[in-house]
């Protein structure tokens, strides 16, 4: 990578002075370290594009390895889940490692810690380790099993692995500093009892070690050139350096943690321990909900996986957290969708609509385009008859001058079709408008090069024959919290921002060419909106997921608020 070719973020200046001091390019390699104890979400997304693009810029490897160290919350699930989600990014890592690849490296190094006085086991309880911790301004004390004899530590240790003790009763410790300034520093935990069956390891082990101390020695093993995280682990390099002074070997490459500012997505909750909650209260479906700030969930919602990883690209590495206006992912989605995808025609609050000088029993195949934004455009055939549906909102009896839609007296043009004109309605009791009458200009068919044609009118509506329409499913989605920081407050519980309004079902009607449309398929429904195809969704019964409208309309409610 050259300056010359685009600004540089602080990762890669650190990236390109490290290069400069004589670290090989060959010897680069990235990681992505998951834990799999739930489903990525928006802010795992940022951070699998910073690493893997890292790989792609410095033509380097990236590997990824499921941090599965606490069997207790791990499950193969969420491995299958984390992979595909990556797959479906547009990633693709050198090699699929785990934490438990290291179980028995990571056992002996401890047992030659324990050898060189450099671990302990310690026979406290929680509370009492909470205690002889100390404060941030006060010093710890050492625990009274600090100074056990080598024989005796090596003794309880392998005791441990073999699981002849229960949970709690003993841990491995560091001997570091009980007053060190940093109080992670403060003989932190490598071990802790868990008998509990390892998606991987099965029972093998009764033993699991610490994040803290599987992640840097995982990294070293993996020869990873540059361990990168968010700010909350900079208090832990210190840690991540003193573990790594213990094993390090010179002749090898020595991994490097640098931290950069977790970017957190407005009205989201990006804690797995939060949507997991969501999760198991039935707030929402499941992990991949249309709401919820997963990567399956989004992908569900049909965001293409381009617009997210331009959403990362766009905001950018930064060493300060910060707020994103969830706005902002949107405006990516829009921008990739209308590239990419077909326009078609759908009624999501249907009004009937009777042409009465159009001939009985007569219809008509139309030519319609499907993206004006192709590079070679492409056309469909959709069908016209007698009565159609248009949407309710785009019919009133009588309007001001700004209403350019239909009325009675005033012509709008059919979509790909005619041009009508209001005549009359037809109410129910309750003064409902059940049927709108209108008459059409017999030679304005659009495309006929005609005279009548080519005739200008201010409105353009669409509109669904109703003989061959497909009644459709239509789950129209908000934000899920109403809050732009539902966990920002810790008096108050995130789930009290929970947006009553965030989904509502309707039944709409779509063309018929949309009656083949598989999972996942994207389109735009014209006038309202981009919807893609949900998983519920059958040729018995078409379900389509509302993604994005077509322009951001809680600019306009937040701004009244």
């Amino acid at each position: 990578m050259s300056t010359e070719e685009k600004s540089l973020n602080f990762i890669e200046q650190i990236i390109e002075e490290d290069l400069k001091s004589g670290l090989s390019k060959d010897k680069l390699r990235f990681r992505f370290p998951p834990e799999p104890n739930g489903y990525l979400h928006v802010g795992h997304a940022s951070a699998i594009c910073l690493n893997f693009g890292l790989g792609i810029d410095y033509q380097a490897p990236v590997n990824l390895r499921f941090d599965d160290t606490n069997p207790a919350k791990e499950e193969q699930e969420y491995v299958d889940a984390i992979k595909r989600d990556i797959e479906w990014l547009g990633f693709k890592w050198a090699n699929e490692c785990y934490a438990s690849d290291y179980f028995q490296q990571l056992y002996d190094w401890a047992v030659e810690f324990v050898k060189k006085g450099k671990a302990y086991v310690d026979s406290q309880t929680s509370e009492e380790m909470a205690k002889q911790k100390g404060t941030p301004t006060q010093p710890g004390t050492d625990s009274p099993f600090r100074n056990r004899s080598v024989e005796e530590n090596l003794d309880l240790l392998e005791r441990m692995k073999n699981g002849e003790f229960p949970n709690g009763t003993h841990i491995l410790r560091a001997k570091i500093d009980m007053a060190h300034n940093n109080m992670l520093m403060r003989d932190p935990i490598m071990y802790r009892i868990l008998h509990s069956h390892h998606h991987r390891t099965g029972d093998q082990w009764c033993i699991y070690p610490m994040y803290d101390w599987a992640h840097g020695e995982s990294d070293y093993l993996e020869q990873i050139s540059h361990s990168f995280c968010t700010l909350e682990f900079l208090p832990h390099r210190e840690l991540y350096d003193w573990f790594l002074d213990q094993v390090y070997d010179a002749t090898k490459v020595r991994p490097k943690q640098r931290e950069f500012a977790r970017r957190n997505l407005s009205h989201t909750v990006v804690s797995k321990r939060k949507l997991l909650q969501l999760v198991e209260e039935k707030h929402v479906s499941g992990w991949d909900d249309p709401r919820m700030s997963t990567i399956s969930g989004m992908r569900r919602r049909g965001y293409p996986p381009m617009a997210i990883r331009n959403f990362a690209n766009t905001i950018g590495i930064a060493k300060r957290t910060n707020l994103i206006d969830v706005s902002l992912l949107e405006f990516c989605v829009r921008e990739e969708l209308n590239k990419s995808t077909h326009r078609v025609m759908a009624v999501l609050n249907p009004v009937k609509l009777v042409i009465t000088n159009y001939p009985e029993g007569q219809e008509e195949w139309l030519e319609a385009e499907n993206n004006p934004e192709e590079a070679v455009m492409t056309y469909r055939k959709v069908p016209f008859s007698k009565e159609l549906y248009i949407e309710r909102e785009d019919f009133q009896e009588e309007a001001n001058k700004k209403f350019f839609r239909l009325t009675l007296g005033t012509e709008v043009r059919l979509k790909n079709a005619y041009i009508i004109k209001g005549e009359s309605v037809i109410k129910d009791a309750d003064g409902n408008i059940t049927e709108i009458h209108c008459t059409y200009d017999t030679d304005s068919r659009s495309g006929s090069g005609t005279e009548a044609s080519q005739r200008k009118v201010k409105g353009t509506i669409h509109w669904v024959s109703i003989k061959h329409a497909i009644p459709a499913e239509v789950r129209i989605y908000d934000r899920l919290f109403s809050h732009e920081s539902p966990d920002g407050n810790k008096e108050i519980d995130f789930k009290e921002f929970i947006n009553p309004n965030s989904l509502e079902i309707i039944t709409g009607y779509v063309e018929p060419s949309l009656q083949s449309a598989k999972n996942l398929d994207q389109f735009q429904f014209q006038r309202l909106g981009y919807f893609c195809v949900d998983k519920d969704s059958s040729a018995e019964k078409l379900v389509f997921n509302k993604t994005v409208g077509l322009r951001d309309t809680w600019a306009k409610v937040e701004a009244k608020d």
